[in-house]
């Protein structure tokens, strides 16, 4: 799944910065590069620390201990008290209006409009109290957030400057009527969370926060869609069916995410696939304003939809829109290692025919693999499809209950065809998506699907805390 597919991008100023062709750096970006210079060399000094003292490095890295804390009982306890703090779009506008009331420095490391930054912590929130019974899923995800987050400058002083605004939010929001058994039990949820993404920073002082990269190539594939190729200036791992957040700098502070196209090159080249979703966002960045020779900045590669190592099961893959990046590169990797006797089916999504952009890549892996079935379903014009919808197309082309399942796309596609996966009999650990922002989760008699990451997406997406 694409950031297009996900949550379209609108970010206040980036119209005006845009349509500047980013001559213009405000004050502003100019700071934020210089505290990301100066938190670049303070990273050079700590990894050089943990070089020189290895074991003490190995003892301070470790992640949270989640067996002593009782997170059920805070769940509880928090669950019970929600009625005083929601909804959490008003405690997050509270909470960023009492933190930049007392640091006001912070306001310039954020975009300008902290709509996309609100919804993500809402969604960081939920997802905090709907698995405090299981910490160990936290620390996880905690983990890989901390990594993430070293481009963005997050340091353990932040998660402090975050406490004490949510505490100032929490009594604004409720008038004082939140007693502070319930604040300290939101407390230790929030540290808990802090302590597993510090963990997974320092383990993570060998790489680079970001990877800078230059565009080699931009196409045009349709007026709101282009195929972006990147190469940057040292080698990113990544495999197939990962994706990467990016920021342009069109747009400081202001990264969203976008799955890989290919298997990683030789030449090191990345491929994405970026639809256009509105006007001054990332995604118009990029596809209307973006021009080779251009540079991008990429966090680190996120996501586990990758390929399973069960050389045993056939392989089903659905995608939808840009969501074809997705497909495309787990099929290429798939051509690579494949065990044989193992094949792939392919549903392939697009209002018309000529929404399959990418048909040329599509047509050359067909041709050379004879183990892949691709089913295309159109919805309008000609040569519609009589199946109508993906979800509808799966139903009525075989029994995929002894196959591995693969799911991205649109949101509405891809909750529409889990959904029916698992009325099929698909087992929930073998269908497999990136988190899907809007996602109706399955009710909780039914079988639920494995998401490859938490439902709640990224917590604090292009912000510093």
């Amino acid at each position: 799944m694409t950031a297009a597919d996900e949550i379209p991008g609108r970010c206040g100023r980036e119209e005006s910065t845009i349509m500047d062709n980013g001559n213009s750096r405000t004050r502003d970006s100019r700071k934020g590069d210089e505290y990301h210079a100066l938190l670049a060399r303070r990273d050079a000094m700590r990894l050089r620390d943990q070089m020189l003292a290895p074991s003490r490095a190995v003892e301070k890295t470790k992640s949270p201990t989640y067996d002593a804390y009782d997170g059920a009982a805070d769940q509880e306890l928090i669950v019970q008290n929600l009625a005083a703090v929601t909804p959490f779009s008003e405690l997050i506008a509270h909470l960023y209006d009492a933190m930049f009331e007392r640091h006001p420095y912070l306001r310039q490391l954020f975009p300008e409009s902290m709509e996309f930054q609100k919804a993500h912590l809402e969604r960081a929130f939920w997802f905090l109290i709907e698995h405090l019974h299981k910490p160990e899923e936290i620390t996880t995800f905690c983990t890989q957030l901390g990594r993430d987050h070293r481009k963005l400058g997050v340091q353990p002083v932040h998660f402090q400057v975050f406490e004490v605004a949510l505490s100032e939010a929490m009594y604004r929001m409720s008038g004082g009527r939140v007693d502070q058994e319930v604040e300290q039990a939101w407390l230790r949820m929030v540290r808990f969370a802090a302590a597993g993404m510090v963990a997974g920073s320092k383990r993570a002082l060998a790489e680079p926060p970001a990877w800078h990269g230059t565009v080699t190539s931009h196409q045009l594939r349709r007026p709101d869609l282009a195929v972006i190729r990147v190469r940057t200036a040292e080698p990113y791992p990544y495999q197939p069916g990962q994706y990467a957040t990016i920021e342009s700098p069109l747009l400081p502070h202001t990264w969203r995410p976008y799955t890989f196209a290919t298997v990683p090159a030789p030449d090191g080249e990345l491929e994405f696939h970026i639809r256009r979703t509105g006007p001054g966002g990332v995604s118009d960045a990029m596809t209307l304003h973006t021009r080779v020779g251009d540079t991008l900045r990429l966090g680190p590669p996120q996501g586990t939809a990758t390929l399973d190592d069960d050389q045993g099961r056939d392989v089903l893959i659905v995608a939808g829109g840009t969501g074809w990046a997705t497909g495309r590169a787990l099929l290429e990797d798939l051509s690579q290692r494949r065990a044989p006797g193992r094949r792939a089916h392919l549903f392939l999504g697009a209002r018309t025919s000529e929404d399959l952009y990418d048909a040329q890549a599509l047509s050359r892996l067909e041709n050379r693999c004879p183990w892949l079935r691709v089913v295309p379903v159109i919805s309008d014009g000609p040569g519609a499809s009589p199946d109508g919808s993906v979800a509808e197309a799966i139903a009525r082309h075989g029994d995929f209950s002894q196959h591995i399942a693969y799911v991205s796309g649109p949101p509405a596609m891809v909750t529409a065809a889990v959904w029916r996966l698992a009325g099929l009999g698909l087992p929930a650990d073998r269908i497999r998506h990136d988190p899907v922002a809007g996602m109706v989760p399955l009710p909780s008699h039914a079988q639920r699907t494995r998401p490859t990451g938490p439902a709640v997406g990224h917590m604090a997406e292009g912000a510093q805390v």
